[in-house]
């Protein structure tokens, strides 16, 4: 009883689709248009068919006979090229469907009934041809919709269509019906086995049982599948990319205390002066702000293979991770960096919005991190834990302290040299205490060595004046 009452609640489910948000039954629509335009293809393949079949056919009639079946393929090719073209320049109303569905059995019923006539054989000929089968092609066609009350009406049409052959072959045209009890006689004759046409309503109608379940639980599995569809892309947008990526393909189930270990490089981006600038602004403009400010720095991050990891107000952090390689990492990191810098000079340029915005700071510092998802089971964060994501983190705050722009970990930048660093960015090396860290630290304060961004804008170089040390002359050359 329980199992009955589940495959009800089941089956009713899949009719009740007013609760949906409006996006998701727009998607369901849309895939619905889709299946209408692909039935309407099918239909026109099959009347093709029909024809070619028809006229490579050896012909038994005279040839001043009366031949009904090119009219009424004619007629059938002509209604499915307008429901095709009906069907790709707009959505079917659920009535033109019902038309359809007439129109289509009607047609092939008359088809039957003109082969009966065209080749002069009795009545019967009709319920002998394989035509039939066609039938069964044309109630599957309209499971391609997921909607169970088109492929019941499909087989309604075609049980009520083909018992009215079997009393169009019995009673109009009852010349030459035979009817016969013998199944043997049946098989090797012309004679009719009124059973045997009971079975083939039966079939028809258990198959239109059958499809409608099946396309009933379809449709509730595709409801579903939508909706998590849209959830998922809504909710993939508070994540990068590659990790809203990596949870969907992931075999496992993302779960708060599992995570792994990864040799990484962490660059952190911070609008210098941001909070007191937004006290200043109304809402609207500091939103604003912000999305023309993420919208700089997230492409530049993610065109060097950078993850961004958070949006901590004006700041951004993001972690490169290059499957352990940290010296590629580090290169990455410092590449982003360097391109991140060239375009903030171009900021009040070309975006209105960040026309108040002041200088950045950027901090760089690799090194060994945990990565995986802390949180409650009801509310998760993707994160990144580790000295690495501490250092940087200060090696952005020193840049107050410095007047500088940039500053990475010494052994950062020169990791990216190793790799092959080659870009615009001068480095001296110094060691200092940077606050929250009690040992000294060996750190590169960077600069570009164009001061002059491709706009002709001056760009403010507060970087002090660094001697030239060997990492500084090395990137020069």
């Amino acid at each position: 009883m329980a199992a009955f009452d589940l495959v009800t609640r089941q089956f009713r489910r899949g009719t009740r689709l007013d609760n949906l948000p409006e996006r998701v039954r727009v998607a369901l629509d849309e895939r619905e248009r889709a299946n209408e335009i692909m039935a309407r293809l099918i239909q026109l393949m099959i009347v093709l068919l029909f024809s070619v079949i028809y006229f490579i056919s050896p012909k038994t009639s005279p040839d001043e006979a009366f031949s009904p079946v090119p009219y009424v393929l004619g007629a059938y090719l002509f209604v499915s090229v307008i429901g095709l073209i009906w069907s790709i320049r707009q959505k079917l109303p659920h009535w033109s469907v019902y038309c359809s569905i007439l129109f289509d059995f009607g047609l092939l019923f008359s088809l039957m009934i003109s082969f009966h006539i065209q080749y002069m054989q009795p009545a019967s000929f009709i319920l002998k041809a394989p035509t039939l089968l066609y039938v069964f092609i044309f109630i599957a066609i309209r499971a391609l919709r997921f909607e169970a009350r088109f492929v019941i009406a499909s087989g309604i049409v075609a049980a009520v269509g083909w018992a009215a052959m079997i009393v169009y072959v019995t009673r109009i045209d009852s010349g030459d019906n035979m009817l016969t009890r013998s199944y043997v006689e049946y098989l090797t004759s012309n004679s009719i086995l009124i059973g045997a046409e009971v079975d083939k309503i039966l079939s028809i109608l258990f198959v239109t049982g059958v499809l409608t379940l099946v396309v009933n639980a379809s449709k509730n599995l595709l409801v579903s599948a939508v909706t998590e569809e849209q959830a998922a892309s809504d909710l993939s947008r508070f994540f990068d990319t590659s990790i809203a990526s990596g949870i969907r393909q992931s075999a496992d189930r993302l779960e708060a205390g599992k995570g792994e270990n990864r040799e990484a490089a962490i660059l952190f981006v911070d609008i210098r002066g941001f909070t007191r600038m937004a006290a200043t602004m109304n809402a609207s403009d500091v939103m604003q702000a912000l999305s023309r400010y993420h919208s700089r720095v997230v492409p530049i991050v993610q065109q060097c293979g950078g993850v961004i990891d958070k949006f901590m107000g004006d700041g951004i952090m993001a972690t490169f991770s290059f499957d352990g390689d940290r010296a590629a990492a580090s290169r990455r990191a410092i590449e982003a960096a360097e391109l991140i810098l060239r375009d903030a000079g171009r900021w009040p340029v070309e975006e209105p919005a960040l026309k108040a915005i002041g200088d950045i700071g950027i901090g760089v510092a690799s090194g060994p991190v945990a990565f995986g998802a802390v949180g409650q089971e009801n509310r998760l964060e993707i994160t990144v834990i580790g000295s690495a994501v501490n250092h940087s983190a200060k090696l952005e705050k020193h840049n107050k302290v410095l007047g500088s722009r940039m500053i990475a970990s010494a052994h950062t930048y020169r990791e990216a040299l190793e790799k092959g660093y080659q870009g615009d960015l001068v480095a001296e090396i110094r060691t200092d205490t940077l606050e929250g860290i009690a040992e000294p630290q060996e750190i590169a304060v960077l600069a570009l060595a164009d001061t002059t961004c491709p706009t002709g804008a001056p760009v403010q170089e507060k970087a002090p004046s660094p001697v030239l040390s060997p990492e500084r002359a090395r990137t020069r050359g």
